[in-house]
């Protein structure tokens, strides 16, 4: 009898699972993974909060949400993210890279739209190191002739 009572378990288990489409973005240093889930209404939740309460930006929440609309699909999808690392700015755009690469997972032929606009592409400018004997990477010393 247990042995049903798992298999039971197993079957509620597997049909509350929901399939998704994943996406890795990354901007600056920050890094988000990025899930969006079929049959959604539009939600986004970041870090386990709700989108309008992490970036309380139009901007950043508009940046997010611009592969979306530009496809047509976003009330199609729910979008959870787990961001880390960078500032506010840098985490949207992580975020948008995400969504355009899960996008690119759920129909391949959207890749001709988000290359056109430049989403897929991958930002690579970072900071640039310190270098010794100067105060900031480029900038020396002032120097004094006397």
């Amino acid at each position: 009898m247990p042995a049903k009572e798992t298999s039971e378990k197993s079957v509620k288990k597997s049909s509350a699972i929901q399939e998704y489409f994943y996406g890795t973005g990354r901007r600056k240093t920050s890094v988000a993974r990025v899930r969006l889930y079929k049959n959604g209404n539009g939600e986004v939740t970041v870090n386990e909060k709700e989108a309008k309460k992490y970036f309380p930006l139009k901007k950043l929440l508009a940046t997010i949400e611009a592969p979306l609309k530009l496809t047509a699909t976003n009330k199609k999808f729910d979008i959870s993210v787990k961001v880390s690392g960078g500032g506010v700015v840098a985490q949207a755009e992580a975020i948008r890279h995400g969504v355009s690469r899960a996008l690119l997972n759920y129909d391949e032929a959207l890749r001709i739209t988000l290359k056109k606009a430049g989403y897929l592409t991958r930002d690579s400018r970072v900071k640039e190191r310190m270098k010794p004997g100067l105060k900031k990477a480029r900038r020396a010393p002032q120097f004094s002739k006397r």
